[in-house]
């Protein structure tokens, strides 16, 4: 399984990026998949999900800002970010679980100059 992260960059306040997780090796609809962040020194957190059948849920600190979405043709979930703040700049992950397996990827900065 292979998970591939991109999209991170740096941005003004305000603006947005859009990070992307591709896979293979994995039956991409059997799976939840969820983006994580974590900065240097803290616990990783988590940021939002979508569920098997296109659930989404975010954390209260991204609601209304951040959007997930997911494509099985091309087997990649999207994690659209608008009105960035300074406090998003951390190391973005994606996960893709199904008990009992679970995968990471790389991670990818996301930078946010005030």
């Amino acid at each position: 399984v292979q998970l591939q992260a991109s999209g991170g960059g740096l941005v003004q306040a305000g603006g947005s990026l859009r990070l992307s997780c591709a896979a293979s090796g994995l039956i991409f609809d059997d799976y939840a998949i969820g983006w994580f962040r974590q900065a240097a020194g803290r616990q990783r957190e988590f940021v939002s999900n979508i569920t098997r059948l296109g659930v989404a849920h975010y954390a209260d600190s991204v609601q209304g800002r951040f959007f997930i979405s997911k494509d099985s043709a091309r087997n990649t979930v999207y994690l659209q970010m608008n009105n960035l703040k300074p406090e998003d700049t951390v190391v973005y992950y994606c996960n893709y679980k199904r008990w009992p397996d679970e995968y990471w990827g790389q991670g990818t900065q996301v930078t946010v100059s005030s």
